[in-house]
């Protein structure tokens, strides 16, 4: 009996994936809950196990070819005896309609544009437009279509013959970029593009932080089971205390409304194999230090790995980044769309300052806070962040709730 191998649900707003490779091949035998093919989406890299033990006697999507959610991509016979082995051909994939070939030299001639891509190109009449196709065989993918919808127009004459790739140098070499950075790309030059973005900077003074880690470091980890206290459980907490105190930093608009949360899902930066990523501590302003400190922990591990789940990325309200373990003193951190604000942490610096008329040497933190001004007022901006500094700074306001 034969169990087909589909495409899962991916997440919060991502509709396809495209097939980075397939782990087994056509012929092999297979074990169930085994990975058997490797799915690239927006956001991570999805492995889809077999449905049950036996045999992989069809591959029906081809490696490089974009799938949607539900699509067939393949078949296991569950007897354990291999139906006549059919490999993927670079044809339309199964699963979702065969396009028609659009109209005009769209991509490489005589090569259909994928399903996605084809109706996107209908939709936005680019039938006579020269779209390069990077999906496999030379084939349109909708990522292709979004990239060259969001190029500005260009004369007729450009768009029917796109620039060619420079010739490469001695000791160049050119890589593919992945689905993953062109999304990151794409996502961040929306932001600029969309959102009216400032950044106020502030700086606060660790010398509170710093101690209490110090004095408490070891028994916090000896009660919390292995749980480090680090500086971001602070952050977060002082972060989420600033947000109910200006909820628009939490907002975010939605065509032209505004929509206001009445909870923290916090967006945390962290770096892993693939790029940036940025995983989501859901209702953060419910959870203890401890809660959040391990969490954070589990997402920089998962990261590394690339083991990050989809629904881990997904939903965040506010985000966190920071550029201080890499050596960062200051910078200007960029939105992370829908969102309306984010944080920069950076590097901790002795640094003279005046405290009541005298010079004293204190571990110093720059603060930034970039924000859309469409619907965060510069007053609030500063006076969110200044509040943040102050918890920090004295982190019984955050105990007293003040």
């Amino acid at each position: 009996m034969a169990a087909d191998i589909i495409v899962p649900t991916l997440g919060e707003s991502v509709t396809s994936a495209t097939i980075a490779r397939w782990i087994k091949k056509a012929g092999e035998a297979v074990a169930a809950d085994e990975p058997v093919v490797e799915l690239e989406t927006d956001k991570v890299t999805v492995e889809v196990n077999a449905p049950a033990a036996g045999v992989l006697s069809e591959v029906i999507a081809a490696e490089g070819a974009e799938v949607e959610v539900g699509a067939l991509l393949g078949r296991v016979d569950a007897a354990g005896v291999a139906a006549p082995i059919k490999e993927a051909a670079p044809a339309p994939v199964a699963g979702v309609h065969a396009p028609q070939a659009a109209p005009g030299p769209v991509g490489r001639p005589g090569v259909a544009p994928l399903p996605s891509a084809a109706k996107l190109i209908e939709e936005n009449n680019l039938g006579s437009a020269a779209i390069p196709g990077t999906a496999k065989d030379g084939r349109i993918s909708k990522g292709d279509v979004l990239e060259f919808l969001a190029k500005p127009a260009a004369p007729a004459a450009a768009l029917a013959a796109p620039k060619a790739p420079r010739a490469l140098e001695a000791r160049e070499e050119r890589v593919k970029m992945t689905r993953l950075r062109k999304t990151i790309a794409n996502r961040l030059k929306e932001a600029q593009n969309t959102a009216a973005m400032l950044t106020t900077f502030n700086e606060v003074d660790m010398s509170a932080i710093m101690g209490l880690r110090a004095e408490y470091k070891d028994s916090f980890e000896k009660k919390h089971k292995g749980v480090r206290l680090g500086f971001n459980g602070f952050f977060v907490k002082a972060v989420c205390a600033a947000l109910q105190e200006f909820p628009a930093v939490n907002a975010e608009i939605d065509g032209d409304d505004i929509i206001y949360k009445k909870f923290v899902h916090m967006g945390i930066a962290v770096g892993g194999a693939s790029g940036l990523v940025v995983p989501v501590i859901r209702d953060a302003d419910q959870k203890s230090i401890a809660e959040i400190e391990a969490e954070i922990a589990g997402f920089a591990k998962a990261a590394k790995e690339g083991t990050l789940k989809l629904e881990q990325l997904s939903g965040g309200t506010f985000s966190i980044t920071n550029g201080g373990v890499y050596g960062s003193l200051m910078s200007t951190p960029i939105l992370n769309p829908p969102q309306s604000a984010i944080l920069g942490m950076h590097k901790i610096q002795d640094r003279p300052i005046a405290i009541n008329g005298q010079v004293v040497i204190r571990p110093m933190m720059y603060l930034a806070a970039s924000y859309d001004h469409r619907i965060i007022d510069g007053r609030e901006a500063v006076s969110f962040l200044v509040r943040v500094k102050e918890s920090l700074e004295d982190p019984r306001r955050l105990l007293l709730q003040i």
